[in-house]
């Protein structure tokens, strides 16, 4: 053997002893005892938490409601007539006694002179009979004149007297007649569309010519069940029901009212009891015919248990939320939902004041699972 081959046989084997003691470090680093790999720490789900805390919360009913008008008037023509002249336009605000129509007054002008000229034709004749009543009346004391002629001249006077009054029911009459020439708004509101023109010949109780509606203030109409009746007479006996209003798509502020009406009888076909909210719907954001979701507040809770509503979930045996511990763990909760009123759900068992729930992120979770906080909510460090 030469150098150059004892040279080769001594690097090789060095090669093979760096390769051996490599892979020994590296199983040694990479096993644990036995051989086996080591556990490794579960990975925490990130979640957002929010509060439960204890505040005053109303106690609500939310419906569906129809807004109607506070009064409704068909204006219709309660003499016969063409009428002249339109004194307002389609769609404006009238007041009480404003003038709508006028209607042909001629032929009950004419009524009213003939039956004046019958009062003073009538009333002269009875000035007549009354002075023959003193002359008789002298004459009779005289011995000249019979009873019967003094009695004749009496029911004269009397017969006068009385087509005198007659007379002057007959021009009441006329002159009431007359009146009804001017049709005048009887109450105040925003008139529809004219539904008889100028140069039409009306009737007497005919047609509409135009119909008023009452919109300030204005009536809600809804529905609840009836199951709420008792509820509602016992909180409306201690005190006045308010009732918002919010117009879908409006955009501004639910409008305010009172509960004025609870109707007297329990609709038996739907099982609902009919209630009525007044508004003072000053700016006219309300109108006839319109729906609007309705919120009747019965009273206000003082203590209530709140919660975040995106921290309820529903599963098999019912809702429930995760709750946060201290040791960053989570449990599954029961709780029993007393009603929702928008982000806020109120709890009637379940949780107390002060604990952690989760609102985000439920989906990855299990009882006992690890979580991480993304947020801070409100009122906590």
């Amino acid at each position: 053997m030469n150098l150059k081959s004892a040279s080769a046989l001594i690097l090789s084997g060095l090669l093979a002893m760096a390769v051996t003691a490599c892979s020994g470090s590296g199983k040694a680093a990479s096993e644990g005892p036995g051989g086996g790999r080591g556990p490794r720490e579960p990975m925490a789900v990130p979640v957002t938490i929010g509060q439960v805390v204890e505040k005053p919360m109303p106690v609500e009913l939310s419906v569906i409601g129809t807004v109607e008008a506070y009064s409704t008037v068909q204006v219709k023509s309660q003499v016969q007539g063409e009428i002249l002249s339109v004194h307002f336009k389609e769609g404006d605000d009238v007041k009480k006694g404003d003038l709508l129509f006028n209607i042909d007054p001629s032929p009950f002008r004419a009524t009213l002179q003939q039956a004046e000229a019958n009062l003073a034709r009538d009333t002269a004749q009875a000035n007549n009979a009354q002075q023959e009543l003193k002359r008789y009346a002298d004459l009779i004391k005289r011995g000249i004149a019979t009873q019967e002629q003094y009695d004749t001249a009496h029911t004269n006077v009397a017969s006068y007297e009385a087509a005198i009054r007659a007379d002057q029911a007959t021009i009441d009459n006329a002159k009431l007649q007359l009146s009804y020439c001017s049709i005048t708004a009887p109450i105040s509101g925003r008139t529809g569309a004219l539904l008889v023109h100028a140069g039409n010949l009306v009737k007497v109780n005919d047609v509409p010519l135009v119909v008023i509606n009452q919109i300030s203030p204005i009536y809600v109409t809804f529905a609840v069940p009836e199951a709420q009746l008792p509820d509602i007479k016992r909180y409306r006996a201690a005190g006045t029901l308010h009732v918002e209003a919010t117009i879908p798509n409006d955009g501004g502020p639910a409008a305010q009212g009172t509960i004025t009406f609870v109707d007297n009888a329990v609709d038996p076909t739907t099982g609902t009891i009919k209630l009525k909210g007044t508004f003072p719907n000053a700016d006219h954001r309300l109108w006839p015919g319109q729906f609007v979701n309705v919120v009747l507040t019965l009273t206000t809770q003082p203590d209530a248990i709140v919660v975040p509503s995106q921290a309820v979930q529903s599963g098999q045996q019912g809702q429930y939320v995760f709750v946060v511990k201290p040791d960053q763990t989570v449990e599954s909760r029961q709780v029993q939902v007393a009603r929702t009123l928008g982000n806020d759900t109120v709890v009637s068992s379940g949780l107390k004041p002060g604990e952690t729930v989760v609102t985000d992120g439920q989906l990855r979770l299990v009882p006992g699972a690890k979580v991480s906080i993304k947020n801070t909510p409100a009122g906590t460090r």
